[in-house]
């Protein structure tokens, strides 16, 4: 028997020892089926690495049977092998060490969406639009995300040699030195009226809470005539739970309960309050939310509707009520495991009960169950935080996934950045050439189907199945050739909104995530219609009684 069998074996018999030593009431009624499973993964591995036709590799084989129990789990609860484990630092420290850059799949390759600012791969000069063909002299092509991150990250000091294609350039060779890389929780704040404070949070890592709260207190003594501000928490996918208490305290009072967590585990149950003064008490707060706000943004967002000490406006969220801890589970790795689920004020947890191509699948509210903020306003449970203020958005159509599909907006923001070596400041830029957007998208041949004609080539495709009259196909001709022309006029009608995101983007390029931000403002429809409300103490009051 090799010797990597016998360790598997000893591995296997210690975790059966391990189950002897904390057995508990839980554990007991278990506990024949998990010795008995244990010996039958570590028999399986055992025939396999001593019969199987090709050699084996543990560690690949081993992962790919942790990932599948990982997966019939829910989505949060996730394994960490010693080359992800910067991925963890980031999340409980808001920090780790690499070059910072962000990507996404264009073709066979990685193409850098943005380097983070202030990064390594910022100072050495890599560009959103970089595409990554190869790393210290190995081929990048069909890399995925996880793995070309693996390879980036390591320790501070240590270089990395990149070949980008840069389009308008030859290929390019670019050395990068890996540093510690801290991104900003807090990329901008600004008065976006003269009363009208704003602040961007996204993401619940470390000093998240410090952040918010410098931040705000900034505003106030920069505008003594401040009388309202706007948190924005959409696309904010949460973080750490305490920070999400720390920002609640900057609202609420001393003493006052954020949230609750109980798991099977009760000696682990806890209660979690503000510790500290709060900052402002009183000034009016509207707290922005999407589908994609979730865990931490949910505690903030769901702790302030139920104290009735701010408005919520937007979407509703993603539903994510389930506490995570970290495990050590030796050779450096970790594993990050549901415990507990979340309770805010009210009693009510926010946990959607499914999720489906990782969306959270409607629960209709007959299903739902009632609960009171403390002046009681009706709350429910289940599926997320319903906003106080629904906005419904215009770019989320099928143009608007297709433009973020195929990268259009994307890759008309490098063009531009190609020909144009600086842009004015971001707070006075705007791009507003849409002809010329226009033209970029046929040189591209930029087409998408709509799910109206889907359902019209299925509807065609059914008719010839059955023998149905030739006059079908006419008529769904005729109506796919309105739905073309529907289309133009979609491109059209949504100009606005199509050159305010061109315009952020372009920003990106010259001043990063707070240029993107400071674009998005002008014209945010969300923000807008925030700023009407804290405009409007009346209606305030009223939704919140």
């Amino acid at each position: 028997m090799k010797k990597w069998i016998r360790t598997l074996i000893i591995i296997s018999v210690a975790a059966f020892v391990g189950l002897a030593a904390v057995r508990s009431p839980l554990v007991d009624g278990n506990y024949f089926e998990i010795s008995k499973n244990i010996e039958i993964y570590t028999n399986i591995y055992r025939e396999l690495n001593t019969y199987y036709v090709d050699e084996l590799d543990p560690g690949k084989l081993m992962r790919t049977g942790i990932d599948a129990i990982m997966n019939s789990l829910d989505p949060y609860t996730n394994y960490f092998s010693e080359t992800q484990i910067e991925g963890y630092r980031f999340i409980t420290e808001g920090k780790f060490n690499g070059i910072g850059v962000n990507f996404r799949r264009k073709e066979d390759y990685l193409v850098i969406m943005s380097p983070i600012e202030g990064s390594p791969a910022a100072k050495a000069g890599l560009k959103a639009g970089d595409v990554i063909l190869e790393v210290d002299g190995k081929s990048a092509k069909n890399r995925t995300e996880e793995q070309l991150n693996e390879i980036l990250q390591g320790f501070p000091g240590t270089e990395v040699k990149l070949k980008i294609n840069r389009p308008g350039s030859a290929e390019q060779l670019i050395s990068v030195k890996r540093e510690e890389v801290t991104p900003k929780n807090v990329p901008h704040y600004e008065m976006v009226t003269p009363e009208v404070g704003y602040i961007v949070l996204t993401t619940f890592t470390a000093q998240a809470g410090d952040n918010v709260a410098h931040a705000f207190m900034d505003l106030k003594a920069k505008n003594p005539g401040m009388k309202g501000l706007i948190l924005d928490l959409r696309e904010n996918g949460g973080g750490l739970l305490n920070e999400a208490v720390n920002i609640c305290n900057i609202f609420v009072p001393k003493g006052e309960e954020i949230v609750s967590t109980r798991g099977k585990v009760k000696e682990w149950n806890q209660t979690y309050q503000t510790v500290g003064n709060s900052v402002d008490e009183k000034m009016p707060l509207v707290i922005l939310v999407n589908k994609h706000s979730a865990s931490a943004s949910e505690i903030v967002s769901g702790a302030i509707q139920d104290l009735d000490r701010g408005v919520i406006m937007g979407q509703l969220s993603y539903g994510k009520g389930l506490v995570q801890n970290y495990k050590d589970i030796g050779y450096n790795a970790k594993i990050k495991l549901t415990t507990a689920k979340y309770y805010i004020p009210s009693g009510r947890c926010i946990q959607a009960i499914s999720y489906k191509n990782g969306e959270v699948v409607h629960v209709p509210d007959s299903l739902r169950v009632v609960f009171k903020t403390k002046s009681g306003r009706k709350v429910l449970d289940g599926g997320g935080i319903m906003p106080d203020v629904e906005v419904k958005l215009t770019d989320k159509t099928d143009l608007f996934k297709a433009l973020d599909e195929n990268l259009m907006i994307f890759d008309f923001a490098t063009q531009y950045s190609i020909k144009n070596p600086s842009i004015s400041p971001a707070e006075q830029f705007y791009y507003d050439d849409f002809n010329g957007f226009q033209q970029f998208l046929k040189e591209k041949k930029f087409k998408y189907e709509t799910n109206s004609e889907k359902m019209l080539t299925k509807v065609s495709e059914e008719s010839v199945k059955e023998n149905i009259s030739n006059n079908i196909k006419s008529e769904v001709s005729a109506l796919k050739s309105k739905l073309e022309q529907e289309k133009e006029k979609d491109l059209i009608n949504n100009k606005d909104r199509i050159l305010t995101l061109i315009s952020s983007e372009i920003a990106s390029r010259y001043y990063y995530e707070k240029g993107r931000v400071q674009v998005k403002l002008k014209n945010d429809p969300e923000v807008k219609e925030a700023v009407s409300l804290l405009n409007d103490p009346v209606r305030y009051n009223k939704l919140l009684k």
